[in-house]
């Protein structure tokens, strides 16, 4: 079984169209998107409904959950509440039910999926060894998919060493060489200093994975952004990928 694996699109339509793209000429079994649809981005409604016709499973994110008003937008920062209160006007009727009928975690019989951690499948980010350590402790998944950070990420677990870290473009993994924390990176605002938008091929059949980095018409969502009277500062980190 080969799957792409997707996350934290926040509303970034050009974003998400050239991933969507890469991803159809590897012609994967299924896609896995691991949450944060909306939020920070001017695409919140094209982002839901082209993921709702291409995954087969689909996380609820900390902004889409902050849309829907499930959790506090008042714990977001400035720019983060800001955009999930314009999210939240021009969210249609048909991508808020698609984003309500999502959990933010998902387990399978080959991975374990979580918009943050499983310890704290909306808020934690995993950044370190340790995170990545604790997250692994609190599940027997061989695979530990999380979104959240918006950082690309290989940690591995053999027995009790722990190593790995940033996942660059084209980083290539074996899967059987222990349990694999993963972090596919952001569709739509990388922070890992790389702006292209990323996505994770998983090949269970092969026992193998790969980091992949697509551009993307990044001056046209920055300004989509502008016109829709979003916070500067989203359309300005677009650039620098941090």
């Amino acid at each position: 079984m080969r799957v792409a694996v997707i996350s934290d699109i926040h509303g970034n339509a050009h974003a998400l169209d050239a991933v969507l793209a890469d991803v159809a000429r590897e012609r994967p079994d299924a896609l896995w998107c691991l949450g944060d649809l909306v939020g920070y981005g001017p695409r919140p409604n094209r982002c839901t409904s082209l993921v709702a016709s291409h995954a087969d499973i689909c996380l609820a994110g900390n902004h889409d959950l902050g849309v829907l008003g499930t959790i506090d937008i008042d714990e977001f920062s400035h720019d983060a509440a800001a955009s999930a209160h314009w999210t939240r006007d021009v969210l249609e009727p048909e991508a808020r039910d698609f984003l309500a009928g999502l959990s933010p975690e998902r387990v399978t019989a080959r991975a374990g999926l979580y918009h943050a951690s499983p310890r704290s499948p909306v808020w934690e980010y995993v950044v370190s060894a340790e995170a990545a350590e604790a997250a692994l402790a609190d599940t027997t998944a061989p695979v530990v998919l999380v979104g959240h950070s918006h950082i690309a990420l290989a940690i591995l677990q053999s027995g009790e060493a722990i190593s790995g870290g940033l996942a660059p473009a084209d980083t290539e993994i074996e899967l059987g060489r222990g349990r694999w924390l993963l972090n596919p990176g952001s569709v739509g605002q990388p922070r890992d200093g790389d702006p292209r938008a990323a996505w994770l091929l998983l090949d269970f059949r092969a026992g193998r994975a790969v980091f992949r980095r697509v551009e993307y018409d990044i001056a046209s969502t920055q300004a989509e952004i502008r016109e829709r009277g979003l916070p500067a500062g989203l359309a300005t980190r677009l650039t620098l990928g941090a």
